[in-house]
């Protein structure tokens, strides 16, 4: 009977634990003074591992820190990881970059982000990157990681939270899918250049 009892209570989830938390700390905190995903306009999705991508890449940007413009990325995206840049200079702004060459040293972060595998890019009517592919961050740092980019302190801090929202499982598809693109270069490095078909082999992966 005690354990039909345990299983009818129902488990609290992360959002119910912080409203009882807050019910007891702050219980007279007008509504008008928070945010709120269900209530306020003007939302985005990111991934809660962000911060520590973030610090990644700012410590394999010494002097041209590139995480708050990544985050900029993420900030306007419209629940989706493809963007449209159509105006660079509110992207610099909005990143921090004032002046003359704010859109050029945006452009520089941008560089290095594509260069760490956070996104990819094309060319379009605004410049190098008026079409923006946001990559899967923690793929991007196990990249990082696999060329020693990331620091064990860093890293292992990543894993953790990562372990704590549940994301394990990216990594797992990563490796996946790299060692199946490994697999078919081979293959077609194995073949015949006459009659070969005219498919390109399999590229490595973006990240």
């Amino acid at each position: 009977m005690a354990n039909a009892k345990q299983a009818a209570v129902k488990k609290l989830n992360m959002a119910e634990r912080a409203q009882q938390q807050m019910d007891v700390h702050f219980p007279n905190c007008p509504p008008a003074l928070l945010w709120r995903r269900k209530t306020n306009d003007g939302y985005t999705t990111v991934p809660r591992t962000l911060p520590i991508a973030m610090q990644a890449i700012d410590l394999q940007s010494k002097g041209t820190p590139a995480g708050h413009t990544l985050f900029c990325l993420w900030a306007r995206s419209p629940d989706h990881p493809f963007i449209t840049i159509e105006n660079p200079a509110t992207f610099a702004a909005e990143a921090g970059f004032f002046g003359e060459r704010a859109v050029d040293t945006w452009r520089k972060r941008m560089k290095r982000l594509r260069e760490l595998s956070f996104i990819a890019s094309k060319p379009g009517p605004s410049g190098e990157f008026h079409y923006v592919l946001l990559m899967n961050p923690n793929t991007a740092v196990e990249w990082m990681r696999s060329k020693g980019q990331v620091q064990d302190v860093v890293y292992s801090r990543f894993l953790d939270r990562l372990n704590d929202v549940g994301g394990g499982n990216d990594i797992k598809a990563y490796w996946t899918y790299w060692q199946q693109v490994q697999s078919a270069n081979a293959a077609n490095a194995t073949k015949p250049k006459e009659g070969e078909s005219n498919e390109p082999a399999a590229q490595a992966p973006v990240v």
